[in-house]
């Protein structure tokens, strides 16, 4: 036994003579009269290591035997008392152990076993601190300290402790000093005061406010889908974020438990980068990357000037060399930009992205285009014809009242006379006496006529805001315009033709709209009708008649605002009479002709623009009008089609099967209830 002791004296002195030939002591006086120390140590045992620690700060040890390991201390600057023992226990935790003061000694032993052997309890005020394995409660105001223990617990070491206790509303945590400060901090910024759908407004440091929501709200889609799979309530705690990018702020609302566990999530994003580089890769939502270049450039540029001014002088020209790198570029493909930038240029392209990068609101644009055509027409009259010139001595005359057309006396009697009688629109009533010595005939034509034109049209458009949009609804109809005929004698093929421009005859409608503050909506609104006039006497060609109105109108969301009214009423009356004759009271109207034209136009464009802000709104403007397209397929089934079964009526599926449609039909397969 005595041979055994010398031995391990023998050991222990010769690893304490090692650890004292690796440690470089230099000693220097400080103000307080202390001494400060420079450590190097190299592959030194621990346990010498200890015995060093010991004699330098008079602190007594009690090793466990299983501390056993080789460690390597280097320090860059001499140290005091107190910095060299919270290097010390810096090493133990490193391998593993852990100091456990207990009186005037201290227990070094493993990390697994600390925390039952007398960890010291501590408030945070006693200058416990460093990796020092201390035992903490921590008290909570707000916050149940329950719902706490699984959000807190990942953040302590496999040999650290947490548990809750409800009663006190408590937390009790073992673990390094530091550790527990680091959670301290957290649950500082988590308790907070609120109530059920309180709304917070969490503050960030680091992170931007924008791209933490955007992470969140993912999470918060996939738990949401997740649940749902699940069948359990997918709704219940759900919390609303909103960033504020002015403050980099995050406002957030919703149940209590889940406001909480957000809050949690938030204070582990809003750290310091460990590193950020020059080359930086911004994803857009909702702005087009190859649109944003030249702004950013622009704004990049002003950047750089300014820069340059405050540096000044030789740093302002060696910057001017690392300015000329400056580059944005867009990739299309991901709708994302590419930015190669110093950091004091890219933050504020990054702030100015932020701004730039935001939902657009969309504008619903239903349209009444209503245009009314009524005409009418009124003609009344008699004319008379004497022939008498197979007689020699006999009379000759007659009036002519209409025009020379088929419409006269002439023209009817010549019609009859050679076997091809043409009577014009209306009554014509004839009398007289022909194929004599003197011939005579009376026409007496009546004619009343009444036209009507109703043309309506319903367009409606959705658009972006500030994005002109153009609907186009017609016909392409051919207008002659030129023609090629053999002329005599020419040598020439024969071979004529038509050259013939054709142009789109129907409705035409274009509406840009912009929301401006207070929900008020300007439209810049271009419309036009085209349409095919009937038959008019005398045209060599299809007549057009064409309706256009361009103007710029401010209307509120959801209401009404009407274009245009009466564009014409014409009245043409016109008598023809023989002087004299056509005067006299009643007998008169045998020698009259009287003829009454009157049209009248109306055309109202009707325009009701709605702000769709969010998808909800889209959703149920969209499904409004599938639903009614649906409902008359489903009138035209009722009803039958003739000479074919009823299913062969196409009917669009309902919107919630359209909405769960395999792939399959959307690359042309058939349709959920469509005949097969």
């Amino acid at each position: 036994m005595d041979s055994g002791s010398d031995n391990n004296k023998g050991y222990r002195g010769a690893a304490w003579a090692w650890a004292a030939l690796c440690a470089w002591l230099v000693f220097a006086a400080s103000p307080a009269g202390a001494q400060s120390v420079t450590l190097n140590f190299k592959d030194a045992e621990l346990d010498a290591v200890i015995g060093w620690v010991a004699e330098q700060t008079g602190r007594n040890f009690v090793v466990d035997p299983r501390v056993k390991s080789k460690v390597t201390i280097v320090s860059g600057k001499p140290l005091n008392k107190d910095e060299i023992y919270q290097v010390f226990l810096s090493v133990l935790q490193v391998h593993g152990f852990a100091a456990v003061p207990s009186g005037d000694i201290i227990k070094i032993m493993p990390d697994v076993n600390a925390k039952q052997s007398g960890v010291p309890v501590s408030d945070g005020r006693d200058g416990l601190r460093g990796d020092e394995m201390v035992t903490r409660v921590i008290g909570l105001e707000n916050v149940p300290a329950a719902q706490l223990v699984p959000i807190l617990r990942p953040l302590i070491p496999q040999q650290g402790h947490m548990v809750a206790y409800p009663p006190s509303n408590v937390l009790i945590i073992s673990d390094h000093a530091t550790n527990i400060d680091r959670i301290v901090e957290i649950i500082a910024r988590i308790d907070l005061p609120s109530v059920e759908n309180e709304i917070e407004v969490i503050p960030l440091r680091y992170a931007g406010a924008a791209e933490v929501v955007r992470v969140l709200t993912a999470l918060e889609q996939q738990n949401q889908q997740s649940a749902q799979r699940q069948g359990t309530d997918a709704l219940e705690g759900r919390s609303t974020m909103i960033a504020d990018e002015r403050s980099n702020s995050i406002l957030l609302s919703g149940g209590k438990s889940n406001r909480l566990r957000v809050r949690a999530i938030i204070s582990h994003l809003d750290i310091p980068l460990e590193r950020e580089g020059d080359i930086h890769v911004v994803y857009l939502r909702y702005a087009s990357a190859k649109d944003l270049v030249p702004v950013l450039t622009g704004v990049g540029q002003s950047v750089q000037k300014e820069e340059q001014a405050k540096k000044g002088g030789a740093a302002a020209a060696a910057s001017g060399a690392q300015g000329q790198s400056f580059t944005i570029q867009a990739d299309e493909s991901t709708n994302a930009l590419v930015i190669t930038a110093p950091l004091e240029v890219f933050r504020p392209l990054q702030a100015v992205i932020r701004q730039l990068d935001v939902r657009r609101a969309q504008v619903l644009v239903e349209s009444i285009i209503a245009e009314v055509l009524v005409s009418r027409t009124a003609q009344l009259g008699v004319q008379w014809a004497v022939d008498g010139s197979s007689r020699g001595n006999s009379p000759v005359g007659g009036t002519n009242f209409g025009g020379a057309g088929s419409s006269s006396l002439n023209g009817i009697v010549g019609g009859i006379a050679a076997g091809t009688p043409a009577l014009p629109d209306g009554l014509t009533f004839g009398f007289g006496r022909l194929n004599r010595s003197l011939n005579f005939a009376v026409l007496v034509r009546a004619l009343q006529g009444d036209g009507a034109t109703n043309v309506l049209s319903t367009p409606t458009l959705v658009t972006l805001d500030n994005q002109e949009a153009e609907i186009v609804v017609g016909q392409t109809v051919p207008f002659v315009t030129g023609s090629f005929t053999n002329v005599s004698g020419s040598a020439a093929p024969n071979n004529p033709f038509q050259t013939i421009n054709r142009e789109n005859v129907g409705l035409t409608l274009k509406v840009k709209p912009q929301i401006n503050e207070g929900n008020t909506i300007r439209l810049e609104v271009e419309q036009k009708v085209d349409s095919l006039a009937a038959g008019v006497t005398g045209a060599s060609d299809l007549i057009t008649n064409t309706r256009s109105i361009r103007t710029t109108v401010l209307v509120d969301d959801g209401e009404v605002v009407v274009l245009g009214g009466l564009i014409k009423d014409d009245l043409r009356e016109s008598v023809q009479k023989v002087p004299g004759l056509g005067d006299l009271p009643l007998l008169g109207g045998l020698f009259r002709y009287k003829s009454t034209d009157k049209e009248k136009t109306n055309l109202m464009v009707f325009l009701h623009p709605v702000i769709m802000r969010d998808e909800n709104m889209l959703a149920q403007a969209s499904g409004g009008k599938y639903n009614f397209m649906r409902a008359k397929q489903i009138d035209v089934r009722k009803k039958g089609v003739a000479l074919l079964p009823d299913e062969e009526a196409p009917l669009m599926p309902a919107l919630d099967e359209l909405m769960q449609l395999p792939p399959p039909f959307a690359a042309g397969g058939p349709a959920p209830g469509a005949p097969r």
